[in-house]
């Protein structure tokens, strides 16, 4: 079960989030998101359980708790979705040619 927590501390990081999550289950990854060019963190982040129960009583149990000062959003991952490539579908034409 892939879990989005927010709301977390700019302090924390991948282990501290580990560390809290291990107190409902076993967790196979947690990850804080940072910004790319900076390699900060952006306050939010994933944590991977793979036993569904556990995630939930995880979820249960943290969302709306205070953590590092902090009071946090916690949820069910939705999965990404694709983002278009490309121009996205902008015409950047100047209309038809045949007006003139």
């Amino acid at each position: 079960m892939n879990i989005f927590i927010a709301g977390l501390s700019y302090q924390i990081n991948d282990a501290d989030l580990k560390e809290l999550f291990e107190e409902y289950g076993t967790v196979s990854s947690a990850k804080i998101i940072t910004d790319r060019d900076s390699g900060r963190s952006k306050g939010y982040g994933f944590v991977e359980m793979d036993d569904e129960t556990e995630g939930q009583h995880a979820i249960q149990e943290l969302n709306g708790a205070e953590y590092d000062g902090r009071t946090l959003s916690v949820s069910v991952a939705r999965p990404r979705t694709e983002r278009p490539r490309g121009g996205g579908g902008h015409n950047r034409g100047g209309g038809s040619r045949d007006r003139y």
